[in-house]
């Protein structure tokens, strides 16, 4: 996996896992005190850096980066605090996670069509569409095409692994990729849900913070 690191001065970190077809640009509209790790592009589950001089480290993971933390964070130290947001541990479970209707619709995705997909499928409305396509996404399709790929062979492969404990979830209301009742049923009564949300939930927030403060 890749990584961009922000470093705010501060004895605390965040680790950001991202979704698939991310990179750090999109989060841009983000800003915190705590020093921020933003992981993404999955292609593999390396990483190198130190976290040994954090105190306190806090997770957020955002759609398939939900599924990456429950086989990755357990390797993490000083961890105070798990968040889900807009996704489940078990990805491509048909029931709790990504449908197979929905796989196909990312497999579907081009350079004609991929605007449409943010239209319907990321944002709640036009400003958040216009907010959206500002802070896109800089890895080309190939790249998201070979991403999914090797989540899919991961799933399969780290399943048993999972670690599903989170302290909080956060779910969309309006999400079309991650179904909002089998989200409540997962997660019970530590799930919140953001109304007039879709997938792409960060226009709700002003930091990551304000993310473990919910």
């Amino acid at each position: 996996m890749q990584y961009f690191y922000q470093d705010n001065h501060s004895d605390d970190l965040i680790v950001f896992f991202s979704g698939w077809g991310c990179d750090y640009n999109q989060f841009t509209n983000l800003h915190d005190k705590k020093d921020i790790l933003i992981l993404y592009d999955y292609q593999d589950l390396t990483l190198d850096f130190d976290f040994s001089k954090y105190k306190n480290i806090y997770i957020i993971a955002y759609s398939a980066g939900v599924f990456v933390a429950s086989v990755f964070s357990d390797f993490i130290p000083n961890v105070r605090q798990k968040i889900a947001l807009c996704g489940n541990p078990y990805l491509f479970d048909e029931n709790l996670g990504i449908s197979e209707k929905t796989i196909q619709v990312f497999k579907d995705i081009t350079l004609d069509n991929y605007l449409d997909f943010r239209k319907k499928y990321m944002v709640f409305s036009d400003d958040e569409y216009e907010r959206y396509n500002k802070l896109e996404s800089l890895r080309t399709i190939e790249s998201c095409e070979n991403e999914l790929k090797v989540l899919q062979r991961l799933y399969n492969e780290c399943k048993k692994q999972i670690n599903p404990l989170f302290d909080k979830a956060v779910a969309a209301e309006n999400d079309l990729i991650f179904d909002l009742q089998a989200q409540k049923n997962f997660y019970k009564d530590k799930l919140h849900v953001i109304p007039n949300a879709r997938h792409h939930i960060f226009f709700k927030f002003n930091s990551f913070e304000n993310i473990l403060n919910i």
